[in-house]
This record gives C-alpha cells, structure tokens and sequence, in this order.
C-alpha cells in the first residue's frame, strides 16, 4: 500500500482490518489444553468435589493405568520441562546427575538434586458419575492425571491394612466402587486426604449393553508411554545443559567425556514453587503454565 493510499484509508476501515488479522491470529494459536482430560474444579477456598469411577483397561492394555515420571525446574537459560526416560527403563540425563549431586555428600548439591526431582503422575480412563460444577461432564469418559497420594487411596482399596476390610478392585465394572473425590486447600498445597471409595456397586446398573458401549469408548492409554513423546538422551542432555549453563552444549553422550569431579559447579537453579507430595499430580500442569506465561 502507497502512502497516498495509506492517507485515503479511514481510520475506520484500518481498524476494521487490524482487528479482522488480530482474530485470526488468535484463533490460529496453539492450545496446551487437552481436552480428553478432567480436572476437579476449585473454588476460591480451593475447595472442590466430584464422584468418579475409574475404568478398567481397554481391549488392548494389560494395566488400567500408564506410570509417567517429568522433571521440571528453571535454570539460567530457562525452563527444562521435559518427560523423563526413566518412564522407559532408559537412562536420563537429569537422573544420572542427581544421583552425582545426591551421593557428594553436600547438603547444597542434595538441595540442588530435590528441586529437579522426578515427578510421578499416572494417567487412567474414569467415567464422570456426578461433577457438580460441570454437570456438562457427567455422564462422559475422560482421562484422569493423578498423583502418587490417589494412587495410594487406590492401593489401599485393593491391599487393605486390617482383616476386617474387604478388597476391591475399583476398576472393575461390576464389583468396583465410586470414588468420592474431596479437594482442599491446607497449607497452601492441594491436598485429597478425604477422598475415598464407596461401598463396592455395579457402574450403570451393571447393564451390559451400556457397560460394553462405555468400554469400547476408551482411550488408549499407549500414546503416553510411545516412545514417540521422549526425546532422545542427547536431546536432553543438550537441553539440560543449556538450562543450567545458559548457554547450548552440542555434545553428544558419546563424546561427553569429562567427570562430574572435573566440571565447574552448577549453580542452584531459579527456585520454582515447591510441590508437596499431595500435589504432584497438578504440579506438571503448574510447572507448564508457568514455563508458556515466561
């Protein structure tokens, strides 16, 4: 456009236009949110509640549940959140030098190794019977991103402490329970102690025309242990140590020679918020909301 026509615009149609791109532009960007998953929502208190029921694995999945670990932390150069291949069985650069912090011996170095601590989260298929913030939700299938404090509850119900309780499987369809989900806020940190199962029931009555049509609508819980979502080792270590250095280290594990006696110090990294264990199961999302803010 010349600056003749640029002059002839009105201001009324130019704004028209810019206002046109800027929907476009923001109708194009990318969502992190992943709209297969359910979260309890919290009310100002941090309170929430919500009655589910977790599936038992698809026609193709042996275990009801998938077992996920994710370091994430900030350095100098930025963000390192990133799944961890210790989720394969394989080595991880992130692990191997926590152990080396974790055994010098220095309080500061097992400081240092407790912010880059692995995360533990667990994703399962559950079938929303009552989320009285969301009624839209109940009813339907999502998947489930949990903590090592539900997976507990989950152990407990299946292994109990005492003779006098009986063992559930609370996977299962017919001999399974609802899981009261009870969210709040102590100390700061979100904490799910009174959570608990009811007593064991039939999902939908136990009509197996409905239950066969819910099992078949399942998620394949695959897709997040596909070697696919893990970078390689030397992706990471290159990653890793542009983070902590601030600057990019194009080493390969091969050619990466020098001790960890031999380097220089690491400094601490940018402290993020801390995670109690009650709260890891939201910590990924935390950490991520944070990293795409920065």
């Amino acid at each position: 456009m010349s600056f003749k026509d640029l002059k002839n615009k009105s201001t009324a149609d130019m704004t028209a236009r810019l206002n046109a791109e800027m929907e476009k532009m923001s109708k194009g960007s990318k969502s992190y949110k992943d709209d297969r998953f359910w979260r309890a929502t919290q009310d100002q208190s941090g309170n929430g509640y919500a009655v589910i029921r977790f599936l038992p694995p698809g026609e193709s999945q042996d275990i009801p549940w998938v077992r996920l670990f994710n370091h994430a932390f900030k350095g100098p150069g930025g963000w390192y959140i990133e799944n961890s291949r210790t989720t394969l069985g394989d080595k991880d650069p992130v692990s191997e030098m926590n152990t080396r912090l974790w055994n010098s011996g220095m309080e500061s170095d097992k400081d240092i190794a407790r912010e880059r601590k692995r995360k533990l989260s667990y994703i399962s298929n559950i079938y929303v019977v009552s989320d009285p913030s969301n009624p839209e939700n109940e009813g339907k299938i999502f998947l489930y991103k949990y903590g090592k404090k539900i997976f507990d509850k989950i152990n407990e119900a299946m292994n109990p402490e005492f003779e006098d309780e009986a063992a559930i499987n609370p996977f299962d369809f017919w001999k399974g329970a609802n899981f009261r989900l009870k969210v709040r806020k102590v100390a700061g940190y979100t904490n799910y102690d009174k959570s608990e199962f009811e007593q064991p029931s039939e999902l939908l009555g136990g009509d197996d025309t409905e239950l066969e049509t819910l099992y078949n609508k399942q998620y394949d819980l695959s897709e997040f242990s596909d070697k696919s979502n893990f970078k390689s080792y030397d992706e990471l270590k290159t990653k890793l140590d542009r983070v902590l250095s601030g600057t990019e280290n194009t080493s390969t594990a091969e050619e990466t020679t020098v001790s960890y006696e031999e380097r220089t110090p690491t400094p601490a990294p940018e402290k993020a918020a801390a995670v109690a264990p009650e709260q890891e199961d939201d910590a990924m999302s935390y950490f991520e909301r944070l990293a795409n803010e920065g």
